[in-house]
């Protein structure tokens, strides 16, 4: 039976539980929260799956008081950092951890250091790796050639959350899902009123007024051109990217997914999954420590998206130049 520690015992926290409430090996026994009431309220409510769950305030005595094998971390993104570091040194052995990875690129790096130095599993929750259509599409381009090779990854953000860390960082990813390689350089315009917005607070995007919407360039090295486009929150809501192959196209939002080849269209079907999205995340988390693989989202891919936001920011303050990311 695999231990698990819950850190975040509200919203998101709460969705993470519910993927491990699925299972038959894991058994939550701790839940932390800098809310005391937040952490005592999810202890009762989930006592209905797990009858020994300690309530914590703190993750240090949570980590030195429990041999937890999983730990899942939905708090304020400024604290993942600390908190995965924290986690992977205590041994833990498998992290989910909610997206962005870090509010800086050398919170990400250490927190990368980390999983590697103990051989921990790390996941990050950028969601779409975990739905069908997402993932179909991704087959069809990656194993079935259904484009050619890609050329160009276009993506669109708009509307009143079009904020760059608390949701850009999907968007991002899945630029970078999609492209392939390694961000090389990038070069950005962030949303007029923002024009010294330096870095992220890590306050979780809440007030979509605390982010930037930006419109930005990524270079990949394997020549791959990444376009991100989110010019205004006063837009209409659009989630959305085109991936544009030699010989064919792809177009994908959340709700339908086309191919375009040789003028003709054809629709992706979503496969039927019985369970998606942060639920069936968490639940990966916990195979990949019982029979090893390679994960949706790994810690390293959810680095590079972390180069690519502060890449962004910094290439606005240097008058809007292109910024090298190695």
């Amino acid at each position: 039976m695999l231990r698990a520690g819950i850190i975040g015992c509200t919203g998101i926290g709460r969705e993470h539980a519910a993927g491990l409430a699925g299972l038959e090996n894991v058994d939550v026994v701790a839940a932390c929260d800098l809310n005391a009431a937040a952490a005592e309220s999810f202890r009762a409510d989930m006592s209905d799956f797990w009858d020994d769950i300690t309530a914590y305030t703190g993750h240090t005595a949570m980590l030195a008081e429990q041999a937890l094998d999983v730990v899942t971390v939905a708090t304020g993104d400024n604290a993942h950092a600390t908190l995965v570091v924290d986690a992977a040194r205590a041994g833990v052995r498998g992290i989910f951890c909610e997206k962005p990875l870090a509010t800086s690129v050398a919170d990400a790096d250490r927190m990368i250091e980390a999983v590697r130095d103990s051989g921990a599993v790390l996941s990050v929750d950028h969601t779409r790796r975990w739905q069908p259509l997402w993932r179909r599409a991704y087959e069809r381009v990656t194993q079935d050639d259904a484009i050619g090779p890609v050329r160009c990854v276009i993506g669109a953000l708009n509307g009143p959350r079009a904020m760059l860390f608390r949701n850009g960082t999907h968007l991002i990813d899945a630029i970078c899902w999609f492209a392939g390689g390694s961000p090389d350089w990038v070069f950005a315009h962030l949303e007029d009123g923002y024009e010294e917005y330096d870095a992220y607070a890590g306050d979780g995007g809440h007030v979509p007024a605390t982010e930037p919407a930006v419109s930005g360039y990524i270079h990949f090295d394997n020549a791959v051109r990444g376009f991100y486009t989110a010019g205004s929150k006063e837009t209409a809501s659009q989630f959305s990217l085109d991936i544009v192959g030699e010989s064919g196209r792809l177009m994908i939002d959340d709700r339908a997914a086309t191919l375009v080849r040789d003028g003709v269209e054809e629709n992706i079907e979503a496969p039927e999954w019985p369970i998606t999205g942060i639920p069936a995340a968490a639940q990966e988390i916990v195979r990949l420590i019982a029979e090893g693989g390679e994960e949706s989202s790994p810690g390293v891919e959810a680095h590079k998206a972390v180069q690519i936001t502060m890449g962004f920011l910094e290439s606005q303050q240097r008058g809007n130049a292109r910024v090298d990311l190695h």
